[in-house]
């Protein structure tokens, strides 16, 4: 948890964001923050550390809305399950492109904003 343990800042941040994420709007971007800020360094390795945050996230995001999708065709689809891949199939890349736009977006900016309120503010102090 030191400063330039990058993966650990960034697995940290992304464990806020899925505690957070149940009742905070932009909880990505508070998960970025906290990474952010326990990273130090430049405003790069902010941003950066946000990223990988974001990305972590993005993927245990991703895995759970598999096993959502994966139920929803199989059990729920019945005998139209043929049709409903390919809808629900296009349905899901616009989420999981939405998502990742939203949680690793949102996490960078965190991330960037965490470095900020360490070095150029009082409330890093």
């Amino acid at each position: 948890m030191a400063e330039g343990d990058t993966l650990i800042n960034a697995a940290i941040g992304a464990v806020a964001t899925a505690v957070l994420s149940g009742f905070v709007p932009f909880a990505p971007l508070f998960g970025g923050a906290v990474s952010g800020y326990l990273e130090g360094g430049d405003r790069t390795a902010g941003l950066r550390v946000g990223v990988i945050s974001g990305a972590i996230g993005l993927v245990l995001s991703a895995a759970l809305f598999g096993v959502f999708f994966l139920f929803f065709v199989v059990f729920l689809a019945g005998s139209g399950a043929p049709r409903a891949i390919g809808a629900f199939g296009f349905l899901a890349f616009l989420g999981v492109l939405f998502t990742a736009v939203y949680m690793v977006g949102l996490s960078a900016v965190g991330g960037w904003l965490g470095n900020y309120v360490k070095y150029d503010t009082d409330i890093g102090s």
